[in-house]
């Protein structure tokens, strides 16, 4: 019997995915190539010619794909299903010793009520791993294929590279290995390698091109090209270091086991991750990784110890936006010496006056650095700073450069002392230092140009209203060229006006006016962060979104009131009422409702009497016939209850699908109740008739 042509032809691709699939994972993967890259590359030409020939035989998971798609006109957001939450930060070993302690009381005062744990934990085990400099991404894999890779954005909402992240060698198109999930979100830093950095710069400046500063600004910006050929010439890579959402399949206990199937599955595990025991192994590695951290083939910019076991990750949870159960130990904050040439007062969005350093460039922490923040005059008068000092000048990481402290020994006799301004340096109204706060502020409010300015900066920054494409120095431009005086101007522009403006074309003001018409649905909570009330940030936003509703409620809310809100003490709920109390505030709010402004309301959050199972923990394993386990999930959290990854004594019961594992193993020794599909569906049931 003949085979049809096209049979052989798609046997052929498929025998090609496999083999270049193979060969890519131990070159990029393994670093264990078998193969010389010219046989490699034979392989791949062939695929391409097929490829090119026959399209309807290219597929999304082809070793073609990375090479680059066509380019883009804007990224798309992605909403991450579960948040991805930074980590707390450490930078002494007192401070990693007062983690450990706050876990281990956390854990055993948890482990009765009523009395003392009868063999309380005195140490615990970490995952400890190097915190790569780069940029953090999610990858999302549906029955085992790439479909997107997103940003960390904000942590709830990035934008979608899936383009970019296909061009990464060191990333799976498709999983291999055994027991893959039906859905699997990979999450991990991309960097770019010491080596390619270099590469990268050598070859800008032959081209006399603009070169990088940096590894971390080098793969974040090649991760942000709407071409992603340009990405794909940046030769980046990729370290995976934990899971998101996953359905279909279950990891190991802990961590560094979870780790390791996902290397089954064909990611790069950093090889510099351990498993060790006690603060003590956290600072020992610490240092480990300090001494040889020239000699790594990437940058980093401290280590993370995480608690190794999953079960007690999910008993000591999260606090704000960050897990209890791990933290960031940065390295030393990097300093150079040079000379302060004066100190200028910014105006912020409360009016607070910041004294900014104006330095003699130097280059520190990676960056060149010409303004230093004095944080406030308490911090000047503390450190006995003066205007022609040299001073030692501190960058770590991200953070705002400091001036640390001053070296006495190179004051000149002219050297001048900081004062603070009378008058505000922008609208000339009083300052004023209320009692008890270490900052002065410019009492000239909205009317201080200042003020307004950066009230417009923070409604349309990533974590407000998110405009794509009205950066800081646009919204210098529009205020200065008088387009706008304040936040409800933004939504009267024409995109007309826009394209006159200097390095503003047709299509820019286009997408901006695109922009700002996506931004007029926010959540509620970002809308009352947006507003810019002192002392409220994003998650005093969600508490006030979530408690009142409606932000006609929350406006005629009085203080008393305000403080049964969770986040919300006396100093804030006096700043939310004195902002509602100005009528110059409820104007704009009007304008920006009559502009098509709806803040979408949060669901209702159930009573205590609608959440029959609060206070209960349950697990989910297995392969359940009637919904997901991700329904399943919702279900149970609907109720109240808790879910949880792993079994532990205090599970009050697990669901059990077909080919339940372990974890059945696991909740039968210690005696958890088990409850089957039926029993769980019976479960909701019951609950929904009573509710």
């Amino acid at each position: 019997m003949t085979i049809p042509s096209d049979q052989k032809l798609q046997s052929r691709v498929n025998a090609l995915h496999q083999e270049l699939h193979y060969h890519n994972h131990r070159y990029y993967v393994l670093d264990d190539p078998e193969i010389p890259d010219s046989e490699y590359d034979k392989l791949l030409r062939e695929l391409q010619d097929i490829e090119t020939k026959h399209p309807q035989l290219l597929t999304e998971d082809s070793p073609s794909q990375r090479v680059g798609a066509p380019p883009l006109s804007e990224f798309t957001q992605v909403t991450h299903l579960i948040p991805m939450l930074s980590l707390g930060n450490a930078f002494s070993e007192d401070e990693v010793l007062a983690f450990e302690k706050r876990l281990l009381d956390r854990l055993n005062g948890n482990a009765t009520k009523d009395q003392e744990p009868e063999n309380p934990m005195t140490t615990l085990e970490y995952a400890v791993e190097p915190k790569l400099d780069g940029l953090a991404v999610s990858l999302l894999y549906e029955n085992g294929i790439l479909v997107q890779g997103a940003t960390r954005g904000d942590g709830e909402t990035g934008e979608n590279i899936t383009a970019n992240v296909r061009t990464i060698k060191s990333i799976p198109l498709k999983l291999t290995g055994n027991n893959i999930p039906d859905i699997l979100e990979v999450r991990g830093e991309v960097y770019m390698p010491k080596a390619s950095f270099e590469s990268l710069n050598k070859r800008a400046r032959e081209q006399d091109e603009k070169t990088f500063v940096n590894p971390r600004n080098a793969a974040a910006g090649s991760m942000r090209q709407l071409d992603s050929s340009i990405t794909a010439s940046r030769n980046l890579a990729m370290y995976c270091y934990a899971t998101g959402r996953m359905e279909g399949a279950n990891l190991p206990d802990k961590h560094s086991d979870a780790l390791k199937q996902l290397a089954n599955w064909g990611f790069r595990i950093c090889p510099d991750s351990k498993v060790v025991s006690g603060a003590k192994g956290c600072l020992d590695y610490f240092n480990e990784i300090g001494n040889k951290r020239d000699d790594l083939s990437y940058d980093i910019d401290g280590v993370v110890f995480k608690v190794n076991s999953l079960d007690l990750q999910n008993q000591l949870g999260f606090v704000s936006r960050a897990p209890r159960w791990a933290i960031a130990h940065k390295f030393p904050a990097q300093e150079q010496m040079t000379l302060l040439k004066d100190v200028e007062f910014q105006v912020g969005r409360t009016g607070a006056l910041t004294p900014v350093a104006r330095l003699e460039p130097v280059f520190v922490g990676g960056v060149t650095v010409t303004n230093a923040t004095l944080h406030n005059m308490d911090e000047i008068n503390r450190k006995d700073v003066r205007i022609g000092d040299t001073v030692i000048v501190r960058r770590a990481g991200d953070v705002i450069p400091e001036v640390a402290r001053i070296v006495p020994a190179k004051r000149p006799k002219d050297a001048k002392k900081i004062v603070m301004l009378d008058t505000c340096p922008v609208c000339e109204s009083e300052v004023k230092q209320i009692e008890g706060e270490a900052v002065s502020r410019c009492t000239g409010g909205l009317i201080c140009p200042a003020q307004q300015k950066e009230a417009i900066k923070h409604f349309a920054s990533r974590k407000a209203l998110d405009i794509d494409g009205l950066g800081d120095k646009l919204v210098e431009q529009l205020f200065d060229e008088k387009l706008i005086s304040n936040i409800s101007d933004l939504y009267a522009l024409k995109a007309e006006q826009l394209s006159n403006l200097e390095r503003m074309g047709d299509k820019s003001a286009e997408n901006l006016i695109a922009a700002l018409e996506a931004s007029k649905k926010p959540s509620l909570a970002r809308f009352i962060y947006a507003l810019g009330i002192r002392e409220v940030g994003e998650t005093t936003a969600k508490s006030l979104a979530n408690f009142y509703r409606s932000l006609e409620v929350l406006k005629h809310t009085d203080e008393e009131h305000l403080q049964e809100v969770e986040d919300v003490g006396p100093i804030v709920a006096n700043h939310i009422v004195s902002f509602f109390q100005q009528a110059h505030n409820n104007e704009i709010i009007a304008s920006l409702f009559a502009a098509g402004i709806e803040p979408i309301i949060p669901e209702k959050l159930a009573d205590d009497a609608e959440m029959p199972l609060k206070g209960s923990t349950y697990v989910i394993t297995g392969t359940l016939s009637s919904m997901g386990r991700s329904d399943a999930k919702k279900h149970l959290e609907a109720l109240g209850a808790k879910v949880s990854g792993s079994v532990s004594k205090n599970t009050s019961a697990l669901i059990a699908g077909e080919k339940a594992g372990s974890k059945l193993t696991k909740a039968e020794s210690l005696g958890v109740a088990v409850l089957d599909e039926e029993a769980m569906l019976k479960l909701f049931e019951i609950h929904a008739t009573e509710s």
